[in-house]
């Protein structure tokens, strides 16, 4: 069941950059245990306190530090976001046998390096006055790392790390319905993903469409959000960008050229689609972590007033 929340008041500040000054530091490959296998990439508050944290899983090939502007307008709302990257292996391995499988056992290594110890590796690495709070973690991750984010959240690896909500930022499941990546998780039954927390989807309404006739769409018809957001459960959020395509969410640089040789790119803002992608994760970790559904309830009952790119459709699932 749809359900359309009664209209606020309040005005909705998630679209705006937060109020904190932020910091970003990279964290290399170690044969130490006080750093987990894959590169990490950490954007966080400067001021002192107790942030939540966001794992977020990047898409295939893509560096993790080129979601920089969009981890910097999340991390200014408070989060600390700790986004593993990709060592050669396993770039090679991923094209070589066309499967997630071990992104997402990366991705728990992360997560479970992050929960060591009551977070005493993550705040290793912090200033001494900046703190994760592991209370609240979101489990997040783009296009083939936003699979990796749900096959995680399913089961398909173990990590001790408790996650309290689920954002797929336009998720992709693998090139074509029959050839879907390893650890296969559509099934294509509506509500069928046995996920226990809250999820977002964020999907763009070009990437389905090709770059120039010449290359195949980077998030495929059958094996993008619509076909996610099918299978999750209440409660759920929805919201697609119409206007814009697979990677306009990451740095600029990175947009116009993968707009020349991946995929076809909007031709609005980029930065208004940062600042609604950012806007939807902070609105919907207030509603969820913090019970400060305000934002979230506008962005759901008048997307076309608030939000700075079109929405649609906007969906909020509620159980």
């Amino acid at each position: 069941m749809v359900l359309y929340t009664e209209s606020l008041t309040k005005p909705t500040r998630s679209f705006d950059k937060g109020s904190y000054t932020v910091e970003k530091k990279r964290v290399p490959k170690s044969s130490s245990s006080a750093t987990p296998n894959p590169p990490l990439y950490i954007v966080y508050p400067k001021e002192k306190g107790t942030y939540p944290v966001i794992l977020f899983l990047h898409g295939f090939s893509i560096p993790n530090t080129s979601y920089s502007d969009l981890f910097e307008f999340i991390a200014s709302h408070g989060y600390i976001i700790v986004a593993p990257g990709q060592t050669l292996f396993g770039l090679l391995t991923g094209l070589c046998v066309c499967s997630a499988v071990g992104d997402v056992d990366d991705a728990a290594e992360t997560a479970n390096w992050i929960d060591k110890n009551g977070g005493e590796n993550l705040q290793l690495v912090l200033p001494q006055d900046v703190s994760p709070d592991l209370e609240n973690v979101a489990l997040a991750g783009h296009s083939k790392g936003g699979k990796a984010a749900f096959a995680l959240a399913l089961g398909h690896a173990n990590t001790s790390l408790k996650f309290k909500a689920l954002i797929g930022l336009d998720p992709v499941a693998g090139p074509n319905t029959s050839n879907r990546l390893e650890p296969k998780i559509l099934n294509y039954i509506p509500h069928s993903f046995n996920i226990p927390i809250p999820i977002a989807l964020i999907g763009t309404g070009l990437g389905d469409d090709g770059c120039c006739g010449c290359f195949p769409p980077a998030a495929p018809w059958g094996c993008n959000h619509p076909f996610f957001f099918n299978e999750c459960k209440p409660p759920a959020c929805y919201f697609v960008a119409r206007d814009f395509g697979h990677m306009d969410m990451v740095d600029d640089w990175l947009v116009r050229l993968s707009g020349i040789f991946v995929c076809k790119t909007g031709k609005g803002s980029y930065d208004d689609m940062r600042r609604a992608c950012g806007g939807i994760f902070v609105a919907f970790l207030k509603a969820y972590m913090f019970d400060d559904a305000d934002d979230l309830s506008n962005m759901v009952d008048s997307p076309g007033s608030v939000a700075p790119i079109k929405l649609d459709p906007v969906l909020w699932l509620q159980s």
